[in-house]
């Protein structure tokens, strides 16, 4: 009998290592395709180089993605499924109202510090008048749990009498993303028109501080 289960696990084992290098190949060309689209967008992207920059053959782009097109819908709603599985990660509906807002704002800043490539997407996105966005029904269905969860903790803070009432959470949400956004998608012209380095990690943790202390105190009764 052991030697029957071994013979067997033996021969699964090259199907098994096509699988996890397939899978392997499929998520090299998305983490390369986010790099190239968030620099250069659709039109200026080359998908050999995408496929030069995930050390794979060209076809497997077209294989696993179906184009061009199809590759850079992947690679947006790869990161938007990012976003939310970390959000989801903080376990906000385990802390306090006010703890659990300020990690949201918090994290949604470090998000932006340590993801330069989800601006550039979204800037050459918008530009193109979000239409892959708005087409895609994955990037949509990502997006309502997180409304959802920040109703839930705002309805949680009026109840303890530590948030005031009427805070609409999607103009929550973007509030919140817009004060991160700005400072990193325009880092370059703010440091040029106003004399300081905003590139320098002490500012950066400093505006941080200021964009959850504004949140907060727009929440409070």
């Amino acid at each position: 009998m052991a030697v029957s289960l071994a013979v067997k696990t033996l021969r699964r084992s090259p199907s098994a290592a096509s699988a996890t290098a397939a899978g392997g190949a499929r998520e090299a060309l998305l983490a390369a395709a986010r790099s190239e689209f968030a620099a250069k967008g659709l039109g200026g992207a080359r998908v050999a180089m995408i496929a030069e920059r995930a050390g794979v053959n060209k076809q497997l782009l077209y294989y696993y993605f179906g184009s061009k097109d199809g590759l850079y819908r992947s690679a947006l709603e790869s990161v938007y499924a990012e976003i939310r599985d970390l959000e989801r990660g903080l376990r906000l509906d385990e802390a306090a109202p006010e703890e659990a807002m300020a990690k949201l704002v918090g994290f949604s800043f470090d998000y932006l510090a340590q993801h330069p490539d989800f601006i550039g997407l979204l800037n050459h996105e918008n530009a193109r008048g979000a239409m892959h966005v708005r087409s895609s029904p994955a990037i949509r269905a990502t997006n309502s749990p997180l409304i959802e969860l920040i109703a839930a903790t705002l309805k949680r803070g009026v109840r303890a009498k530590v948030f005031r009432s009427n805070v609409d959470p999607v103009e929550l949400y973007i509030s919140v993303a817009g004060m991160s956004y700005f400072f990193f998608s325009n880092r370059l012209t703010l440091t040029s028109i106003f004399g300081r380095d905003l590139s320098q990690p002490k500012v950066a943790e400093a505006y941080k501080r200021h964009v959850v202390s504004l949140a907060m105190a727009g929440l409070r009764p």
